[in-house]
């Protein structure tokens, strides 16, 4: 009975199937006929004509470890050939500055034609003293130790020295990428860009590749450039230089002249024990010429200058005589609260384009910044947490004249060279007194005429004892006058942005849930 139940069971659902599969082809073969694809005939092969098989031959450790090791990169090249200078001819005696009394002109170091009209066209005629006293030794190929502040024309002294070098001792042989013969240690990124950039000035005539490393930026590009080309003069802070010392990409063992730049900052900055590996790494002092320069020669600074040189001939700027001769100071005894009106009246009253005002902390020059602006004056800062492309793109505005006036802390008072700043005002009084004569050097560069205004208030007026005990003299001190002290005009004020009120957070629909107690849930 079950046998003829699933029989039939089977049949039933057997049919179904058969009458769906019957009507499906059907369709398919009208509407998309199969078209097989041709068979590619092939030509039929041929007995006993395939060529005879290689026999297989054994690889000898010899022919193994020459197809295996690794192929050293070949960096020594020639002498890359000077970049071509389409110049118009010049002679010597169109450069003629007339002989003057207790100057030295630049004719008297018989300086070669490319240097000296390098100098004519900076409008250059006669030496500063450190440049007079250091030239007469270094050209001679004699070590120097130099105490002489920024703005004495220091940076000048030790470029024109080496150009001089390269230009009177050309290369005879081959030689690897990365291999200064001059090398320029500073201590901040923005004193090496200056050098940098003063160098391409004075330099411009003389066929030499320049190079900056310095850190915060271009890690990349720089390493490119040291595997790419042959540098001449390497200008660089000492921690990005340790670090490409270390992966190899830089040889100092061919500096033929080594500089060292403001070494009182570095050993106050905490890199001598970086410059010490520096130096270790290039000849020794009997093979190279060495020139060493520092603000101030404390006991540290002349231990290191006298290791580091040999029977180096000594010359000493004081600061008295950098501040008197070229720079008018003005201290005004005024308070917290009128120091904003005195800058303000100082700047607008006297039509100040070009001022660079320094404060002890950032935020203080951050609201400087900000109160310059909201008084419709163009104003920009620059301080030590500023990313180093952005400062160097401010430093550039404030160069060209787009920026009125730069608030900077003292990371600007050292190695900025900006033509044409007629005054520089100390809105705080300088913690270190010799921050004091760099500040103020940032105008009356190069024995022209400036001015230095400093605010001596309720804060900072005890640092002048220390700053007269380290100048050795008597600053005179001054009140403002009346119209110095007039209240900022009403129409300036109402720029000022006021800080916001609290106000509640309103419901302006949406997501915004209201301060209402969340309803239960039944």
């Amino acid at each position: 009975m079950l046998k003829k139940i699933t029989s039939k069971l089977k049949d039933f659902f057997g049919a179904k199937k058969k009458k769906q599969q019957v009507s499906q082809p059907a369709v398919i073969k009208e509407t998309q006929p199969h078209i097989r694809p041709a068979k590619i005939q092939s030509t039929p092969k041929t007995a006993g004509k395939h060529p005879p098989r290689e026999p297989h031959k054994k690889e000898s450790s010899g022919e193994f470890r020459k197809r295996t090791e690794r192929q050293p990169q070949k960096r020594t090249t020639d002498i890359q050939p000077p970049k071509f200078i389409n110049v118009e001819p010049w002679d010597v005696s169109e450069f003629k500055v007339p002989v003057a009394d207790g100057k030295i002109r630049f004719h008297e170091f018989n300086l070669p034609k490319e240097i000296m009209r390098a100098i004519y066209d900076l409008g250059f005629q006669y030496c500063t003293p450190v440049q007079g006293e250091t030239l007469e030794k270094s050209l001679a190929g004699e070590d120097v130790t130099a105490q002489a502040q920024t703005g004495t024309g220091k940076t000048a002294a030790f470029l024109i020295t080496i150009f001089n070098h390269i230009l009177k001792n050309p290369l005879e042989k081959k030689r690897s990428y990365g291999v200064p013969r001059a090398l320029i240690l500073a201590p901040t990124r923005e004193l090496v860009l200056q050098i940098e950039k003063d160098a391409r000035s004075l330099g411009k005539y003389v066929n030499c590749s320049i190079l900056s490393i310095l850190g915060g930026i271009d890690y990349g590009k720089q390493q490119k450039a040291l595997h790419s080309q042959a540098c001449d003069i390497l200008i660089c802070t000492p921690g990005r230089l340790i670090d490409f010392l270390q992966k190899k990409f830089v040889n100092l063992g061919k500096v033929e002249i080594l500089i060292i730049d403001e070494a009182d900052r570095m050993l106050d900055m905490g890199f001598i024990p970086d410059v010490k590996r520096i130096v270790l790494s290039t000849p020794s002092k009997s093979k190279r010429q060495t020139m060493f320069f520092s603000a101030t020669v404390t006991g540290d600074v002349k231990r290191l200058a006298d290791s580091w040189t040999r029977q180096a001939y000594e010359i000493t700027i004081k600061p008295e005589d950098v501040t008197v001769q070229s720079i008018e100071q003005i201290t005004y005894i005024t308070t917290i609260e009128e120091k904003p009106t005195l800058l303000f009246n100082i700047i607008m009253q006297k039509k100040m384009e070009r001022v660079l005002v320094f404060a002890n902390r950032r935020e203080e020059a951050r609201r400087l910044k900000e109160t310059f602006e909201a008084y419709g004056i163009s104003c920009d800062f620059i301080s030590g947490d500023v990313d180093q492309r952005q400062r160097i793109k401010r430093l550039e505005n404030f160069r060209e004249g787009k920026v009125r006036i730069l608030v900077a802390t003292d990371v600007a008072s050292r190695g900025i060279h900006v033509e044409a700043i007629s005054h520089v005002i100390n809105y705080n009084m300088p913690q270190d007194v010799e921050e004091y004569v760099h500040r103020i050097g940032r105008t009356g560069r190069a024995g022209a005429s400036g001015v230095s205004i400093n605010f001596a208030d309720e804060d900072d007026s005890h640092e002048l004892q220390k700053l007269e005990d380290f100048l050795g003299k008597k600053i005179e001190c001054t009140f403002p006058d009346e119209s110095l002290l007039t209240p900022i005009p009403e129409i300036y004020k109402k720029l000022v942005p006021q800080k916001p009120k609290f106000s509640p957070r309103r419901n302006t629909g949406g997501n915004v849930r209201r301060n209402n107690p969340p309803r239960r849930r039944k």
